[in-house]
């Protein structure tokens, strides 16, 4: 580890498993203090759990990610607990795949909710708390932005919004010294991933990337970890595609 992140103050929604666990975990490695939040408490103790026994530190930090007001609260506490604030991951998803003609209110609803405006809300807490010190803001895209996947609409449409939202909001926050990237996941392998796939469909989706896998977590963080850190200085309004190769292979 390089201590890239040390002194600096962190919150990474939705940081319970998966991605956002392990970019909550690399960043604490890297000196960081990372607020995790979830909307799972148990969630959330497991990964303070894993950042403390490894030495890290760790702020329980509960907040709806898809409420202004909470998510708002949660950054200016944060901020106001240590000090400064430097660098939002809005990591936060619910998902739900479906064929159109079943797609409901309350799916769409709460997909956009926590997907779309949760990270409208994040970057605007973290404007507000890093005010004209600077900091890095890190969104969760995913290839599905690029791609038209399969009884995926609802997918696909948020995660290229948050491209949009990204590019954006780095025109706008420029100014402040605020640098907004997204990185964009292909296939990971996290828990709920790998639980809707078996053997054959693992196999399938590994021979059709360029890079004949899927991706790890800690690829991902890799990525999280370098637009968040200073190694990224003059890179805004970017998404980095995180995904073996897939979403620009022809196959």
């Amino acid at each position: 580890m390089t201590g890239c992140l040390a002194g600096r103050v962190v919150l990474v929604t939705g940081s319970g498993s998966g991605i956002g666990q392990g970019i909550a975990c690399l960043f604490a490695r890297e000196g960081a203090i990372v607020g995790v939040n979830d909307r799972r408490s148990g969630l959330t103790a497991a990964t303070i759990k894993l950042i403390r026994d490894a030495g890290g530190v760790a702020d329980d930090v509960p907040a709806d990610a898809s409420s202004r007001t909470e998510i708002r609260a949660a950054v200016l506490d944060m901020a106001a607990r240590h000090g400064r604030f430097d660098i939002m991951v809005n990591n936060a998803a619910w998902v739900r795949y479906e064929k159109i003609a079943d797609i409901s209110e309350k799916t769409l609803d709460r997909m956009v909710a926590i997907g779309f405006s949760g990270v409208v809300w994040g970057m605007q807490a973290a404007a507000e708390a890093m005010g004209t010190k600077g900091g890095a803001i890190v969104n969760i895209a995913s290839s599905a932005a690029f791609l038209g996947m399969p009884n995926a609409l609802v997918y696909c449409g948020i995660k290229a919004g948050v491209t949009g939202l990204t590019r954006s909001a780095a025109n706008d926050l420029g100014p402040q010294g605020i640098r907004v990237n997204a990185v964009a996941p292909g296939s990971t392998k996290t828990e709920a991933v790998m639980g809707m796939l078996d053997d054959a469909m693992v196999a399938a989706r590994e021979a059709r990337a360029p890079l004949r896998r899927m991706g790890e977590v800690e690829d991902i963080a890799e990525a999280a970890l370098f637009l968040a850190s200073d190694r990224s200085r003059f890179v805004t309004g970017s998404v980095m595609l995180v995904d073996g190769g897939i979403t620009n292979a022809f196959s």
